[in-house]
């Protein structure tokens, strides 16, 4: 199925973050949290496509469960804020790559289409669910705090 089949079938919208997205899942179970009430678990689908081929650099407080559906590969970028470390993890079929990717909350992630992917499809699970109040994007302040990643960081990064 190609991107735009995908967007019509799932019915997907713009995301924010770069991309489209859709949420399949509000966990109807609660938790209370340090920063209020969120649901147990959230869930959605989230595409990258040669006309959106970046996920914005962004944090959630959430841990995040990452599984690639379809397409890809897809490459993720995570910034550690605590011990400064930048890892990078591909999503894809290939021997090297992974199909699922854990981000813990806090940490700041990106993603992009690399190779010669089309597109990306990758579904998250977000626990406790997601909130946008736990939700932020970076900023030239977040790279000046990291300079030595600044160069492969940039891009993904609104100005």
């Amino acid at each position: 199925m190609n991107p735009l089949e995908l967007i019509a079938r799932l019915g997907l919208e713009r995301h924010p973050e770069g991309g489209w997205f859709k949420r399949i899942h509000t966990s109807e179970q609660g938790v209370d949290t340090a920063f209020g009430a969120r649901a147990r678990v959230t869930s959605i689908h989230y595409l990258l496509t040669v006309d959106e081929p970046l996920g914005r650099l962004h944090r959630n407080r959430s841990d995040i469960l990452h599984y690639l559906q379809g397409g890809g590969p897809v490459e993720y970028l995570l910034l550690d804020e605590a011990s400064g470390a930048l890892r990078r993890i591909t999503l894809g079929a290939a021997p090297d790559q992974q199909l699922f990717l854990f981000v813990p909350g806090g940490v700041w992630k990106a993603s992009r289409l690399i190779g010669a992917a089309d597109h990306a499809l990758v579904s998250e699970a977000v626990v406790p669910g997601f909130d946008y109040a736990d939700h932020a994007f970076a900023d030239a302040a977040l790279l000046a705090r990291f300079p030595q990643h600044r160069e492969p960081l940039l891009p993904f990064v609104r100005r």
